[in-house]
């Protein structure tokens, strides 16, 4: 037979063990615009299917070898959207019931004239048209909304990534006001992450505990140069002073919704484990987790540094002072993880810390030139 491709474009295997019916149901297909196909058995029109671009097949139930109902369940099992029409006889009604239970989209009894078959056919086209229209709607809307979450996931990624580097430049300012500690927050940041990690804290805790420590001491910006850039030790007044910055770090952060994670360090990274720290004289576990780890890293960090008023600590009696004051200035776990750090981790930070710092003095000396 020769094919003629139908103003719908729909390819319709006609499967019937007869030819006459298989030649009246393709003369009224082919007349009706669309192209029809033709099997004499199971067999003969599974392969046809298996060819591709059969969207419909009109299948007569009994024929010689394997049924209709048998290429029914062979079709959509492999191709769910072939729609299958069962053509049956008048006594076989309830054989097709039976079949559109399996998976036929419809079916048409014997005698049948064209007029219910062209019925039939454009209804279960349309049918299947409206499926794959909204298939292909759902599949796109997945696109788009897959589409606008990665967008959102990179601005989102952009803003924190600039909250971040705004802190940096912040925190970077303070250090560089106050001279005797530049590149304190960056190191105590580096020290809190790795004792943290050593403890077995995850994101997003470890997010909140850098943000934490490397704000502690943004209070500072509201003391007085006088306190801040003293040459030697703080007397009495100057202490009480100085004593004020985790408080005015904490209501300088409070109303910042992004930083919220970071105020339990900067209100309490001066406290201490058997409470004699300020400025609420906390006791213990009472302290958060974040500023108990801080706790130990500032001091480290503190006793590792050249003051006006005394040259640094070598690394191995900076860690034998935490050693000492654990369970007393420390919680004796966070110093047990710190203790368990190699020395060497942490003069690779202090030496990585020190080059950045230089490396952005560098920069802005060539920038003022």
């Amino acid at each position: 037979m020769k094919l003629v491709e139908g103003q719908d474009g729909a390819r319709i295997l006609v499967v019937d063990d007869e030819v006459a019916i298989r030649e009246v149901l393709s003369e009224g297909l082919e007349a009706f615009g669309y192209t029809p196909l033709s099997a004499a058995n199971a067999k003969e029109a599974f392969a046809h299917v298996q060819a591709g671009g059969v969207r419909l097949v009109l299948s007569d139930i009994d024929m010689p070898g394997d049924s209709g109902l048998a290429l029914l369940e062979w079709i959509k099992k492999g191709y769910p959207d072939v729609d299958v029409v069962i053509v049956t006889g008048v006594v076989d009604v309830d054989t097709a019931i039976r079949s559109i239970r399996v998976g036929a989209s419809d079916y048409v009894t014997k005698p049948f004239n064209l007029e219910e078959v062209r019925i039939v056919v454009e209804r279960t086209l349309d049918k299947r048209r409206l499926i794959l229209e909204n298939r292909a709607y759902q599949t796109r809307l997945e696109e788009m909304v897959a589409e606008r979450t990665a967008e959102v996931q990179r601005l989102y990624h952009d803003l924190k990534a600039s909250y971040e580097q705004t802190l940096v430049a912040l925190v970077t300012a303070l250090d560089f006001r106050d001279n005797e500690t530049q590149g304190h927050s960056s190191r105590v940041v580096e020290y809190a992450m790795l004792v943290a990690e050593t403890i077995g804290i995850v994101e997003p805790d470890l997010s909140e505990i850098r943000r934490g420590a490397l704000l502690h001491d943004v209070g500072k910006i509201g003391v007085p140069d006088a306190i801040l850039k003293k040459p030697g030790k703080l007397d009495a007044d100057e202490w009480v002073e100085m004593k004020r910055h985790p408080e005015m770090g904490f209501r300088m952060l409070q109303n910042v919704s992004f930083l919220q994670s970071a105020l339990p360090i900067v209100l309490s990274h001066q406290e201490r484990w058997d409470g004699s720290g300020y400025p609420r004289g906390l006791r213990g576990e009472a302290i958060p987790l974040g500023a108990r780890i801080f706790a130990v890293v500032d001091t480290f960090d503190a006793m590792t540094s050249d003051r006006p008023y005394r040259k640094a600590l070598s690394i191995d009696a900076a860690r034998e002072e935490v050693a000492r004051f654990a369970g007393i200035q420390f919680d004796p776990a966070v110093a047990q993880a710190f203790l368990s750090i190699e020395p060497q981790a942490w003069k690779e930070i202090r030496e990585r810390v020190h080059a950045e710092v230089m490396a952005i003095e560098d920069q802005v000396r060539k920038a003022l030139q």
